[in-house]
């Protein structure tokens, strides 16, 4: 939440021609109800199962980047399930700089909404605490605390599509090994 999925995201889909999915807002296109109406009316457990069946069928989209929420790599199994099926990106960011995103955002975000500063300050620390070891699971990471103006998102894209390269090139080459080792034996 606050990190800059959605930005970094739409950008990242621009400069590599690729489509853009904001699973945040493909729930709420197929469901005709924002997110903060489904949790009034769903809860949270409802959201998240509505989220999940929304990940495993976005999942199936050819050349797409898709922003999640940040909550989804967080329940049943929807971390292994994202790095099984593409490659997972960690926007690692500071806590000041989380806190700051999201004081000026909070209305449209219902687990945040109506609260106070010291309120999101610890709804930000807890929630990190209990994230944190989800999205180390992701494939890469990326400080995504350089988002805050064009020439910002412009190089922090550049570098992402510098490490999603290295990171293809040397997942060929490990499947290229383990083939060979394959074929001699």
């Amino acid at each position: 939440m606050g990190s800059g999925k959605s930005t970094l995201g739409r950008a990242l889909a621009k400069a590599s021609g690729m489509g853009f999915v904001d699973l945040d807002g493909f729930i709420e296109e197929r469901t005709h109800r924002t997110v903060k109406e489904i949790f009034e009316s769903w809860g949270e457990d409802g959201f998240r199962m509505m989220e999940r069946k929304l990940l495993h069928e976005v999942a199936e989209f050819d050349d797409v980047v898709v922003a999640c929420g940040g909550g989804t790599p967080c329940f049943f199994d929807n971390m292994d399930f994202m790095n099984s099926h593409g490659i997972t990106v960690f926007l690692d960011v500071r806590m000041v700089r989380l806190v700051e995103r999201l004081r000026t955002a909070r209305a449209g975000r219902p687990l945040i909404a109506g609260k106070s500063h010291d309120e999101l300050l610890n709804f930000v620390l807890a929630g990190l605490e209990k994230r944190l070891p989800f999205y180390r699971k992701a494939h890469l990471r990326i400080d995504g605390g350089k988002l805050e103006d064009a020439s910002q998102i412009e190089e922090t894209v550049r570098e992402l599509m510098e490490m999603l390269e290295r990171y293809t090139a040397e997942r060929v080459n490990i499947s290229e090994r383990v083939n060979i080792g394959k074929w001699r034996k």
